[in-house]
């Protein structure tokens, strides 16, 4: 088990270095912040000034070098815009982010897996079908247009709810069921497959033999089984609704990281649009990590495999 567990650490630190290669190279390409920084009308002087003032004058390489390094001394640089530690602004916006992220990962595991669970019971029945089309337009609305949509209906029609900031518990309510719609969607489609697999195995088959009713073999036999994808899906959906962040939060102009990548990427902030990035790419692979570890616990046969 250690030697898997240590197999999958070595493959997610590579993926954690080539995604912030890509961003870095992909930002230096993007413009040259210092001439948003430097005041109108500056002399091409100041404006040389303040880029070997903030490196950029440097080879690319040579920048990449230097940021590689700074990292492993556990130095995430300076805002070029507001001259400050730029951990230390994306360290004020996680609370928020983070209280979306787990809003959303609990309004689509408490409505999502029910419905699973349902439609694979009553397959093939009129319930199923109504699930079935709810579902399936919750995966097709794209998360800007149902945040919009929430926004009319329970904010501005209904007036039940704040449709933006962070000022009070209740807002954190839209942007919640906004972010967890399309993972609420995948929950539901994902158990629904997994148990509608474990229903025809023989073991299934003979616990029904027995007088155990379809409802009864789930609970009892099924779901421990099944929980096996949904585990790992659950696990993988983590990345996605902190990526997803970045819409609902402009959406809804929460003041989480999302809204400050945009942002920082408006105004080319370079050191705090990395620090966003390796926090999201450190959170994505740890928690698929933390699923394979989880899957091979569960089925042996995974990581002997490996």
């Amino acid at each position: 088990m250690l030697r898997y567990a240590a197999g999958r650490l070595v493959q997610a630190a590579i993926a954690v270095v080539g995604v912030l290669t890509i961003v870095f190279v992909v930002m230096r390409f993007s413009g040259d912040p210092t001439l948003l920084l430097v005041p109108e009308g500056s002399s091409q002087e100041a404006v040389d000034a303040l880029r070997r003032q903030l490196g950029f004058d440097r080879p690319i390489a040579v920048q990449y070098l230097d940021y590689l390094h700074s990292l492993l001394r556990l130095d995430f640089g300076v805002s070029v815009v507001q001259r400050i530690p730029a951990v230390d602004i994306v360290a004020s916006r996680v609370p928020y982010t983070v209280a979306l992220a787990l809003g959303a990962l609990t309004v689509a595991l408490l409505i999502g897996l029910p419905a699973g669970i349902a439609m694979a019971v009553w397959r093939g029945g009129w319930f199923e079908r109504c699930l079935s089309a709810l579902v399936l337009t919750g995966q097709s609305l794209p998360t800007f247009l149902t945040g919009m949509l929430l926004i009319i209906v329970f904010g501005v029609v209904l007036g039940w709810l704040p449709t933006s900031g962070a000022g009070s518990a209740s807002a954190l309510i839209l942007p919640a069921i906004a972010l967890g719609a399309l993972s609420m969607s995948t929950f539901a489609r994902m158990a629904r497959i997994a148990i509608i697999d474990e229903l025809g195995k023989d073991y299934v088959r003979a616990a029904r033999a027995r007088g155990l009713s379809k409802a009864g073999a789930v609970g009892r036999h099924v779901l421990r089984n099944a929980a096996i994808p949904v585990v790992t899906v659950a696990a993988l959906e983590i990345g996605n609704l902190l990526a997803g962040a970045v819409i609902v939060e402009t959406v809804f102009a929460w003041p989480g990281i999302g809204q400050l990548a945009i942002q920082s990427i408006q105004s080319r902030d370079f050191l705090v649009v990395q620090v966003i990035v390796l926090l999201i790419s450190i959170v994505y692979v740890l928690t698929s990590l933390l699923a394979d570890l989880v899957y091979a616990v569960l089925d042996p046969r995974i990581r002997l495999a490996s």
